[in-house]
Order: structure tokens, then sequence, then C-alpha cells
């Protein structure tokens, strides 16, 4: 058996090649959306991609599952477990609990583990040519390396009400009735590791087993003690700020991402194209130079999404297509670079990518506005916006600063001054960059960033909460 993780650090996202040398098949489980990772893989190993599947309704990617099916004309197998007003709205085979997906030796059978989402499921892999019995399982939002999937989001973005309580509750049955039934070698695989929002303490560590989390997870003795009352406190509580996006990732997951296909070539645009549509604000342009660049000049009306680690993250915070549908247009160093970022944005579903620039020389430019802690009472009574997650907040912040996660202010623009000069900071920078720029290029004209953001302010030994 081939099994082969492909992991992306910006969504902190997995997806996996399963394959099996005798018949030369494989299937692919959680797919993105840049699908040629995966069949150069099968190309590589000889084998040919005959299923393809994922555990659950996405919500912080969109998902390639359609994609990859499309390009290859493997079967598309679909969870249709879960509640009637929270199923798959396209076609595709359909998986419940005990169904099998077979390629050659390697057997993949789905298990029903609702909790995170309702129609959630599992799969435990089993290498037919050694054994009878499932070495490993799959468990995409369910069980994460040190911590579970949280079932709040369904409430947090995509219109659901008080679902969190019965998911949570969900959660802890599908531990006791699924996960701890398996022995404890069985290996354990998540679809996401640290540093995603699906989750609010997931490991570093790629992997774990059954019995490891068992013994060493913070929800195992609950489950032992068969406390579902304080199971159900300690999941719910201390939950990340989830973005805005995840409710669009969520809809468009659940009709059917569209099938990109063969993409044509961008178009580069020249200083005095690219000028006269800026001027007639007719795209949205991507600079994706790093923050200090961009705040030493940038072109007026430009989002700073540098080209590093976050940068579809960060794009999400930003870009709502489905609320500007202009084309966007990014910076790059030339035309594989900028389909390379294309790729990327299409993990968060902004599809809608037609050129890019190789230089702003010849076009206006601006420097950022920004503010040195010491100076900050000169600018009256600023509005000091904290973009940091909740729980940094918490841990120490400016006092009367006002927090709103980075993936949620473009969303909440209605709770944002429009007479008082904005100040805003995260821990040292880079995500209130984004945030500012894009609150520049929808119209607040007094938008500054905090010089050395938090870590700025506590060096220049001002006053925090707690102190």
């Amino acid at each position: 058996m081939l099994f082969e993780r492909f992991y992306d650090g910006d969504l902190a996202q997995a997806s996996y090649f399963i394959g099996c040398q005798r018949s030369g098949e494989a299937v692919v489980v959680d797919p993105r959306r840049d699908v040629r990772v995966y069949q150069e893989k099968a190309l590589e190993q000889e084998m040919e991609i005959v299923a393809v599947t994922e555990t659950h309704i996405h919500a912080d990617y969109l998902s390639g599952s359609r994609e990859l099916a499309a390009a290859t004309g493997a079967t598309l197998y679909l969870s249709d477990e879960g509640t009637e007003d929270w199923k798959y709205g396209f076609g595709g085979e359909k998986l419940y609990d005990g169904s099998g997906i077979q390629v050659g030796n390697v057997a993949l059978r789905a298990v029903h583990t609702p909790g995170h989402t309702p129609e959630h499921v599992s799969f435990l892999v089993t290498d037919g040519a050694t054994t009878d019995e499932p070495g490993f399982v799959l468990t995409g939002d369910f069980v994460f390396v040190g911590d579970l999937g949280r079932p709040d989001l369904l409430d947090e973005v995509a219109g659901g009400k008080d679902t969190r309580l019965l998911g949570a509750r969900q959660t802890f049955r599908s531990l006791r009735e699924k996960f701890l039934t398996l022995p404890d070698y069985v290996q354990v695989w998540p679809g996401h590791g640290a540093g995603s929002a699906c989750g609010k303490a997931l490991g570093a560590v790629p992997a774990s087993t059954v019995g490891y989390e068992r013994l060493f997870s913070w929800w195992g003795r609950f489950v032992e003690e068969d406390d579902e009352e304080g199971f159900v406190r300690s999941l719910l509580a201390d939950q990340p700020d989830a973005p805005m996006y995840f409710g669009r990732m969520k809809r468009q997951n659940k009709s059917g991402p569209p099938v990109l296909g063969e993409r044509p070539p961008l178009v580069r645009h020249g200083a005095a194209e690219l000028e006269e549509v800026l001027e007639r604000c007719e795209i949205i342009f991507v600079d994706t130079r790093a923050t200090e660049d961009f705040a030493r000049g940038a072109v007026p009306g430009s989002l700073n999404i540098p080209d590093g680690g976050h940068f579809a993250t960060w794009a999400s915070w930003v870009i709502d297509p489905e609320q500007d549908g202009r084309p966007v247009v990014v910076l790059a160093a030339g035309a594989e670079g900028a389909a390379r970022l294309r790729d990327r944005l299409s993990y968060v579903g902004v599809d809608n990518v037609t050129g890019y620039a190789t230089s702003l020389e010849g076009l206006e430019k601006k420097p950022a506005g920004t503010v040195a802690p010491g100076e900050l009472e000169k600018l009256g009574e600023p509005f000091v916006l904290d973009v940091r997650a909740r729980s940094e907040y918490e841990a120490g912040h400016i006092p009367g600063a006002h927090q709103l996660h980075g993936g949620r202010v473009m969303w909440r623009l209605d709770e944002l001054p429009g007479d008082r000069p904005i100040v805003t900071h995260c821990q040292t920078g880079s995500r209130s960059a984004v945030v500012a720029s894009a609150l520049r290029a929808a119209g607040f004209e007094n938008v500054f960033e905090l010089e050395g953001s938090y870590e700025g302010w506590k060096k220049a030994d001002r006053q925090t909460i707690p102190a």
C-alpha cells in the first residue's frame, strides 16, 4: 500500500493519496483544488486515480473533490449521512456508515462520526495485502492530534441556530461508540494541523494513534468517566474566532464548487494599462510585496497580501467574490509566479484572477499611514482596532482597544467609525497591514497602523491590560 499525506501549511490542511501497487489504483481523500499534485503523484507511481472522496462539507477551504473527479474520470463518493437540511447538493456515489471504497487490495470503510458536522465520516483504511484489520483512520475534522473538531461552526458562520450543543453531544458519542472502540495501535491521520481554526489546540505532529489520544488527550478522561456534561462545556469553551469566509466555503462546498478545468493564460498588464483600470476601479489589485515595502509606498486602493505562508488565508479575509465580482490582478515576478498565486487563491474560492503586473514603476504610490506608540494621543480619540484572535487579546491588550478578528473585519464595517482615525494592530504588524489596506480600499480615509504593533507597544513600556 502507498500512503502519502499532502499538507498545505497556509490552511493547515491535509489530504491523502492512498494506492495499491498491485492493481495500480488509487483513492484521494479531501483533495485541494490544485489537483495537479495528485495527478503527478499518480503518474510518478504509475497509478490511476479511480476514486475521490472527502470526510465532510469543509468550512476553511474550497474542496477539490469535484475538480479531481472531473479531471481523472474517477468516481466521486460523498457522505449521505446527517440531517436533510445539511446534505451535499451535487451528484456522487452515496456513502453511509459502513460503506466501502475498494482500490485493489486497499479498502476504505466509512464510519459516520457526526459532531463537527452532521454528515461527517471518517475512513478506516485496511491494507488487504497484509491484514484484514484496519491500521489507519482518516479522521478529517473529527479527531485531531491533541484536540477535536469544533461543533459550533454551523452556528458561527453558516446560519445554524443552536446546533453547537447537539454537535458537542454527537462528538461525545462518536468518540465513545466509534473512535475508542478501535484498537490502540490504529494510526490517526487528521485533516488539519496546528494553526487551523477548525479546533482550538491542534498539535503540530502530523499523526497520532487511538491509544495515545485515549491516554493523553484533554477529552479522554471525560469519556472514560462518562461525563458528557463536562465534556460539552470543555469542548465549547474558548473556541477561536471563526473567519467569516467560512460561511461562503460551507455554502459552496455544499452546493458544489465550480469545476475550473484548464484555465486560460493570465494577461500581463503594463503600467499604463494598469493605471487606467485602477483609476476606473475595475479591478481588485493585490500587491504581494512584504509589509515593509508596501508601507513605504503603495498604489492607492491596492490590497497588501504578502506572497508567503499565509497568502490564501489572508486573501480570504479581505476578498469576498460574492460581494465584489471584479477581476483580480496580482503583482508577481512573472507568468509562472502569477499562475501559482492564482492556484492559491482558488483554495479559498477566489477564482476570478485574470491578470498580473510585474512592476509598480510609473504608478502613483503613497506611503501607509503609521503612528508610533508614544504618539497615539496626537490623533485625538482614535479607534484602536486589535485584529488578533480573542485569545491573544485576552492575554494582553492596549487599554480601550476594540478586538475584532482580522477575518471578520470586512463583514462588520458598520461597527467602525467613519469620523475618527482608526489605528490597526496585531501582534507584529503583518495581519493588521492586510486589514488596514482593505479598509483604505473600502473608503476609510484615516487609517493608521501602529508602528511595531502590539509588540512595539510593549517594548515602548506602554500600559497593557492585564498589566
